[in-house]
């Protein structure tokens, strides 16, 4: 009721500038604000990545003009070791966090779920707004680290304790790491609003007809996400405020007794660095499926839509997707081999982790059932889907790999590890953004982005990612480390030399190929051809809404369900697709197969 009233509160008058576009509670437009912040993050982790490489393609070299521009990082041109740690650590948690993480959930998710759910907007829409208005604070609050003393957060994403938890301790370990923690602090705020709203608002607010077993997947996928990070998030939250007790109040919850910086004694006893790693990754692998169900579901969409098929095994695929949420708090631990663990309890781990692929490998195989004899469209959107697919395959194969205890040990913390990191989450993750950007364009902005320049971006991205990340895999079987300031330091690493001046370049490549999508997103947001209503032939209930959506979605009165999200090419039907709030169409009497879909499901 609440819900009802506010929303004819905000029919029945029209918003100031700052209500309707800054400091909105329409979901759509938290959505946007989510997606153009994340943009703007995106960028600036991929600069990061840029001085990565840089350092390890050419260690020692000197770079006068960037010398000029960062004098404390790059004294005379050339990197020195606190700023590249902090690059690798704030590159991590940024393309993590504040990019891939905010961009999925509250990007897409804020947009889309209304919309597919046939809802006007979100259950609590002020605290929707509030979600997003935590998020600025905590960017400000982490990019100012890069200017205090001593500088921004190096010791790694992970942020393993004695070195975070002790100022001094290590470069990046002062004031720049507190930052860190206040930030991620407050971003935990903001998922944990949004993941509220989202699991009340699909429970609650779905159109009259759509059951449960009707939700599209990528309904799917942002539920389970919901759930996941309302049960995740509030451990690491915790953690972190633990952890700023023992820089800033004496406490011992992670520093153990007997400990020196320089030869100075640490007034530090009882905490155990390890309770650190397991609240982080008891978070930080259900944070991986947090990273990939919501592109699960989007891409099963995507695919289901240019194959002009249903979606094959859609049970299957539900059940995947909450067999994968419950399994992922099963294997933290694998994060953990080279910690001491016992055999016994690796075993355990190494069995959850193999098991958890079972659920993902049926996913695959129903994607590729859906392929199987389809009539391809392969736009922009199909083609990032596709390359989705490919990502998630490769990247799946080495995580079998590394969920052995004796192939991990040796691997750990190698360039082995980045590679396959990158593949299935990172990656994958990125690929669904840019397939769901390219397909749900049109219903965000009303018009239509360039098809050409989306193919161009795709196909030099994805030559980039795999000339980029695959040859780390080598790299790392050479026992190239992660994190690592020059490996020129390594005799047996100083013939891999070549091999990082090329992974540069390809890097190098790949992220200035991003340059083509910023482009076409911007000239497309006011320059693009207007976008029907249904420009797809897609079936989900979005697409009954006007291209853009109104505010309140649907007008006076909301759609009715009358069938599943996937019903494409049904047999004796004139159109080769049947949207779910349409009335039973009549069939025409014709066969399926000589229906006369002509261009339409090609």
């Amino acid at each position: 009721m609440a819900h009802v009233a506010h929303a004819e509160a905000q029919a029945g008058h029209e918003l100031s500038f700052w209500r309707k576009y800054i400091f909105s509670q329409d979901h759509k437009v938290i959505g946007i604000q989510y997606a153009l912040t994340s943009m703007f993050m995106a960028v600036l982790g991929g600069l990061l990545a840029m001085f990565i490489r840089l350092q390890l393609g050419w260690p020692g070299q000197s770079w006068p003009l960037l010398g000029r521009l960062f004098p404390s990082g790059m004294p005379d041109g050339q990197m020195n070791q606190a700023f590249y740690l902090a690059s690798v650590t704030m590159h991590g948690t940024i393309m993590i966090f504040f990019v891939l993480t905010t961009l999925l959930t509250g990007g897409f998710g804020n947009f889309l779920i209304p919309l597919m759910i046939g809802a006007r907007d979100m259950a609590f829409p002020f605290l929707n707004m509030l979600s997003y208005w935590l998020y600025p604070p905590a960017i400000i609050i982490l990019l100012a680290s890069f200017f205090v003393s001593g500088g921004a957060a190096g010791g790694g994403w992970t942020a393993y304790p004695p070195l975070s938890a002790l100022p001094g301790a290590a470069p990046g370990s002062g004031l720049g790491q507190t930052l860190w923690l206040i930030s991620l602090a407050l971003l935990i705020l903001a998922f944990l609003f949004g993941s509220l709203n989202y699991i009340t608002t699909i429970l609650q607010l779905r159109a009259r007809g759509l059951s449960m077993m009707r939700l599209p997947l990528t309904i799917w996928g942002l539920f389970v996400t919901a759930i996941l990070s309302l049960l995740a998030f509030p451990v690491l939250l915790a953690a972190a405020i633990m952890l700023l007790f023992d820089r800033i109040g004496g406490t011992s919850f992670f520093v153990p007794a007997g400990l020196l910086i320089g030869s100075v004694p640490v007034d530090h006893r009882g905490g155990n660095p390890l309770l650190w790693q397991h609240l982080f990754w008891f978070l930080g692998h259900p944070e991986v499926y947090v990273l990939i169900l919501p592109p699960m579901g989007m891409i099963s969409d995507i695919l289901a839509n240019n194959a002009r098929k249903p979606i094959f095994g859609y049970r299957f695929m539900v059940g995947s997707i909450v067999a994968i949420a419950f399994l992922s708090f099963l294997v933290w631990g694998h994060h953990m081999y080279t910690s001491g663990m016992a055999p016994v309890l690796g075993t355990a781990f190494m069995t959850t982790t193999l098991v958890i692929a079972v659920p993902s490998a049926i996913k695959t195989f129903n994607w590729l059932a859906t392929l199987w004899r389809a009539k391809i469209r392969f736009t922009s959107a199909m083609l990032f889907a596709l390359g989705f697919l490919s990502l998630f395959v490769t990247g799946g194969l080495t995580g079998i790999v590394l969920a052995q205890p004796p192939v991990d040990i040796y691997f750990q913390d190698t360039f082995f590890v980045v590679a396959h990191f990158h593949f299935v989450m990172a990656s994958a993750a990125i690929f669904a953004s840019f397939a769901g950007t390219y397909y749900w364009f049109p219903k965000m902005f009303g018009r239509m982005m360039n098809e050409r320049l989306g193919k161009w971006h795709f196909w030099l991205t994805f030559v980039g990612i795999y000339a980029t990340f695959f040859p780390m895999h080598y790299a790392g079987f050479m026992g190239m480390m992660r994190r690592i300031y020059s490996p020129q330091i390594y005799a047996h690493l100083q013939g891999l030399q070549p091999l990082n001046v090329f992974v540069s370049i390809a890097a190098f490549v790949l992220f200035a190929a991003q340059f083509i999508f910023l482009y076409n997103f911007f000239r497309s947001l006011f320059r693009g051809p207007q976008a029907e209503r249904n420009p797809w032939r897609a079936t989900t209930l979005e697409w009954e809404a006007p291209s853009p959506p109104p505010h309140l979605n649907w007008g006076e009165t909301l759609p009715t369900v009358q069938r599943w999200a996937y019903d494409y090419s049904p047999p004796d039907m004139a159109e080769d697709f049947q949207p779910q709030a349409a009335p039973a169409a009549v069939p025409t009497g014709r066969s399926r197969e000589g229906r006369g879909d002509g261009g339409h499901a090609r």
